[in-house]
């Protein structure tokens, strides 16, 4: 990491730091005071889309299906990173060894996409920073179903993220959603307990 002088914050990122076992321990032993910000969204569908991704990337994978279930529609199988990423209570769990809560900000996936000043307004409150960025600063892209940056209201300067993102999800049947959905609730229910926010995905 950098050096951060007075007036500065230095940000990093990457989603493995979260699901990463050993990185809240070698995060606090570098600086205790670190302040965690942790987007998460409804786990089945950040599930499908990591699988979207990884099949954009790996054509001829087997289906979603077949790798979410161990037999057919046996146990969920939550050695599939795509699954087990989602177990957002489990690596809470670990964190909160090592960091109290009140070092972490919780941001809703969705409220990205819904209410993005909103959310980046939260962003900034958490880490005591003038409200700089607000709903001037987004637009909707119909295309990739999502907001973007734009300079300032008026602006000409426009920003979206990478072809990536935004692309379509693959067919996944109700039957499978709703097996991982019920999969998912007491663990959710237990991150909303943990957290103080309920995310709104049961």
């Amino acid at each position: 990491m950098p050096r951060t002088l007075d007036g500065q914050i230095t940000m990093e990122k990457t989603p493995s730091y979260f699901v990463t076992r050993e990185a809240p321990r070698r995060i606090h032993a570098m600086s205790p005071d670190t302040k965690l910000i942790v987007v998460v969204r409804n786990p089945v569908t950040r599930a499908i889309s990591d699988y979207a991704q990884t099949l954009s990337k790996t054509p001829g994978l087997p289906s979603f299906r077949a790798l979410a279930f161990r037999h057919g529609l046996g146990p969920v199988d939550t050695a599939w990173s795509a699954v087990r990423i989602g177990l957002y209570a489990q690596h809470l769990d670990n964190w909160l060894r090592y960091f109290p809560l009140s070092h972490f900000l919780f941001v809703s996936g969705e409220r990205l996409v819904s209410d993005p000043a909103g959310e980046v307004g939260r962003v900034q409150d958490f880490l005591g920073l003038k409200r700089v960025v607000t709903d001037k600063h987004f637009y909707f892209n119909v295309t990739k179903g999502f907001p973007c940056l734009q300079k300032a209201q008026g602006g000409r300067r426009r920003r979206c993220l990478g072809k990536s993102k935004g692309r379509p999800h693959p067919r996944v049947s109700q039957a499978v959603v709703r097996r991982l959905q019920d999969f998912y609730r007491p663990f959710n229910r237990k991150f909303y307990q943990m957290t103080g926010q309920d995310f709104g995905w049961d």
